[in-house]
């Protein structure tokens, strides 16, 4: 069995940005990482950290009928701005079996007492990776050793290691 991430995002660019270098790194590790995105986008980026993707909005309509991924990673901003997104990351919090990971840059504060900060160290095959795919949305940019996220507590172990608590 391979473990499985879904990715919801509301753009590529932010896909790449904030998490690029984890998710080559599971990839690597032999999971199955597959980006839930809205709308037609360039997804050669993606296809650089060697990510699949899907269709967000058809992915959300069958979402009770997808098997259940060990993790989640979700944009803050979406988390924010589309309700059955943010229904989905409370539910899967609720429950505990799912690992959910946030990124971006405005924390939804009704998650401040459910979510820890966490970072992902990112070996030397993310950050070259991660480079090709900013460089590909035209935003290149010095690719540092670590991603932080935020991460819900799991009411079991995660099947993860590669996230290490921050501070």
């Amino acid at each position: 069995m391979r473990y499985r991430l879904d990715v919801v995002s509301p753009s590529v660019g932010e896909v790449v940005t904030f998490a690029g270098g984890w998710l080559v790194d599971r990839v690597m590790a032999g999971w199955d990482v597959t980006v839930l995105i809205d709308g037609p986008q360039d997804l050669r980026p993606l296809e650089i950290l060697g990510v699949g993707t899907q269709d967000l909005e058809g992915a959300l309509e069958m979402w009770a009928d997808r098997p259940h991924p060990q993790t989640v990673a979700v944009a803050a901003a979406l988390f924010s701005a589309d309700a059955r997104v943010r229904q989905g990351v409370l539910n899967a919090l609720d429950h505990g079996l799912t690992e959910v990971t946030l990124w971006g840059e405005h924390w939804p504060e009704e998650l401040d007492d459910t979510v820890g900060s966490v970072h992902h160290q990112l070996s030397a095959a993310a950050r070259a990776f991660k480079a090709q795919a900013l460089a590909a949305i035209e935003h290149p940019v010095a690719v540092g050793n670590a991603e932080t996220f935020r991460r819900g507590v799991m009411a079991r172990p995660s099947v993860a290691a590669d996230l290490i608590p921050a501070g």
